[in-house]
């Protein structure tokens, strides 16, 4: 069994409200007395894609100290600028092609997807990501189950603002995942709003963000709720490769 946390959206910007909110649900997470397998950090880590947002970024995840009591995984998204992601979060040479990567777990394996495109808002996974996909895949053999993460959904929500920038070319991952039966469902985040749904016959799962909640339009204006609780998810990918997700709102640490 991989138990996962999943955070999204934290639009570092150097302001003392986006660090606040990034900070409470880490030291919420880093307080769990259960075991967590990983974290999940689904894109828009930072807000302007600034070196210094990801210096702040990698000091509040304990991606440089090593304070994180797990592994930390991440992926880009819209509002992320590669270069210096991998230079000030990751600690890699800069560089503007994708930026994927692979972290098995005896309990299966979970796939970070740079589904950014430079320069818009929208998302893709382009060629060269799905050539790494399957050629993961190959590699892992088929023998646990898979989580795909990336940051754009690849399906409408029913909400205006998340669905005019969607994943370009959903057709192309609905015919992966209908090849690959080992990839048991997709995890998202961009939509600021906690969300369960199905995509390509898998389940979709899409995080809460840190920096604000999305308001649905029944439930009025502004569209961004920035009083909300900062959100979090949890997902539970046991041996038959069901995935189940749980979600938190995190007011105080506790």
């Amino acid at each position: 069994m991989l138990v996962l946390a999943h955070l999204s959206d934290l639009h570092l910007d150097g302001s003392p409200r986006a660090t606040e909110r990034a900070e409470r649900v880490r030291d919420r997470l880093w307080r769990l007395p259960g075991r967590l397998d990983a974290l999940l950090v689904t894109g828009d880590i930072a807000d302007h894609g600034a070196e210094a947002e990801y210096e702040e970024a990698a000091r509040i995840l304990g991606l440089r100290d090593g304070s994180a009591p797990f592994p930390v995984l991440t992926c880009p998204g819209n509002h992320d600028s590669r270069a210096p992601y991998r230079k000030a979060l990751l600690g890699l040479p800069a560089a503007d092609g994708p930026v994927n990567g692979v972290h098995v777990f005896d309990g299966g394996a979970v796939l970070m997807c740079d589904s950014s495109i430079p320069g818009s808002d929208e998302g893709e996974l382009d060629g060269e990501t799905y050539g790494w996909i399957e050629d993961t895949l190959d590699e892992l053999g088929g023998d646990r189950p898979v989580v795909l993460a990336f940051h754009h959904p690849p399906t409408t929500l029913h909400h205006p603002l998340p669905d005019s920038y969607l994943l370009r070319g959903p057709e192309r991952l609905a015919a992966l995942l209908d090849r690959r039966p080992e990839i048991s469902g997709v995890i998202t985040g961009h939509a600021h709003t906690p969300a369960a749904t199905a995509f390509a016959g898998r389940p979709l799962v899409v995080g809460p963000g840190v920096t604000w909640t999305l308001r649905l339009p029944w439930e009025g204006e502004p569209v961004a709720d920035r009083d909300a609780p900062v959100g979090l998810a949890y997902h539970v990918l046991d041996g038959t490769g069901r995935l189940t997700s749980h979600f938190r709102t995190v007011t105080t640490v506790t």
